[in-house]
C-alpha cells in the first residue's frame, strides 16, 4: 500500500439519479468493508440511501476501467443538520488520501451547516481535521466503538 496521496475524480448523485449499477457497487463496497472486513453482521442497508434528499459521492466505478475505490453518503436530517455516513475506502487503495478527497467533496456541499456524524471510535481524529468535535460518550455500534461528532 502506497502513502502518497492520490486524486481521482469524484461522482456525485443525488439518490433518485442513481443508477442501479451505481448502486450496487456502492452497496458491495460498503458491505465489503463494514461487514466482511471487519467481521460485524449489521443491517447496513437502513432504508436512507434511497431518501430524497440523499447524495451520495464515490470515487471510480460508474463504468470506468477501475474498480469503485471509495464512497460517503450525506443525509438530510429532519431537524435540518447533515450527516455523512458510510465513508469507506477499498482496502487496495487506503492511505492514499481518498478518504480526505470524499470528505472534502461532501463538505463542499455541506458549506458552514451544521454537520452531524458516528465516527468509529479509531477515526475520530480523522474528523477532528474536518472541524468535527466529539459531543458524546463513546458507544457501541453492533459491536464497534462509536463516538457522535459535529461541526458547527
Amino acid at each position: 500500500m502506497s502513502s502518497e496521496t492520490e486524486t481521482a475524480t469524484v461522482h456525485r448523485a443525488w439518490a433518485a439519479d442513481l443508477r442501479p449499477g451505481t448502486l450496487y457497487e456502492l452497496l458491495r463496497l460498503r458491505v465489503d468493508v463494514f461487514v466482511v472486513e471487519q467481521a460485524c453482521p449489521y443491517a447496513e442497508l437502513d432504508g436512507r440511501d434511497l431518501e430524497e434528499s440523499t447524495r451520495h459521492f464515490w470515487l471510480g466505478g460508474e463504468g470506468t476501467p477501475e474498480p469503485l475505490l471509495g464512497c460517503v453518503r450525506l443525509l438530510r436530517e429532519p431537524t435540518g443538520e447533515f450527516r455523512i455516513g458510510r465513508l469507506c475506502t477499498a482496502r487496495s487503495v487506503r492511505g492514499r488520501g481518498l478518504g480526505r478527497q470524499l470528505m472534502e467533496a461532501a463538505l463542499a456541499e455541506v458549506g458552514d451547516r451544521v454537520c452531524l456524524l458516528d465516527a468509529q471510535e479509531h477515526l475520530a481524529g480523522f474528523y477532528r481535521r474536518f472541524g468535527f468535535g466529539q459531543v458524546g460518550e463513546a458507544y457501541d455500534w453492533d459491536g464497534v466503538a462509536h463516538v457522535p461528532m459535529r461541526r458547527s
